[in-house]
């Protein structure tokens, strides 16, 4: 029943992690597209680094402590290839995570070095990776 109720938070977690990460670099562009001082600029600011802050980072942590104890639970699946691939893809979710937070700080201090168009097809990379996860997962395949 343990195992159920940490694979629940899990989920949960994984679901609001993607959906920070799918709307963040949103944030960000909106925040590009206008002028430091500006009232757009300013909102889009304050809004990125709440969802930051409250959502992206915590619910990035509780998806690898409930991910860490679902496996400790049912050590079993640690024989899994499918779960070290999944494993190696959420390492590149979590690089994708930092790479985010990096280029919207930089782009909070005004010294952003990403052009709109990178920024945009950067954004794809999250989905991309949860949805081939997330096949894993369902059909574990090998």
């Amino acid at each position: 029943m343990l195992y159920l109720w940490v694979k629940a938070f899990h989920i949960i977690a994984v679901v609001s992690w993607v959906a920070a990460l799918l709307i963040y670099p949103r944030y960000k562009l909106h925040q590009l597209a206008s002028k430091p001082g500006n009232e757009l600029y300013d909102r889009m600011q304050k809004a990125s680094g709440q969802l930051r802050r409250i959502i992206l980072t915590p619910s990035m942590l509780a998806t690898w402590i409930f991910g860490i104890t679902m496996v400790t639970l049912n050590p079993s699946i640690a024989s899994s290839k499918w779960l070290w691939v999944k494993l190696l893809l959420v390492l590149g979710i979590t690089a994708i995570h930092g790479v985010f937070v990096g280029i919207g700080k930089k782009i909070d201090a005004g010294a952003a070095e990403v052009t709109d168009s990178k920024l945009r097809m950067l954004n794809e990379v999250p989905f991309i990776l949860f949805a081939i996860i997330t096949i894993l997962v369902v059909v574990r395949p090998f």
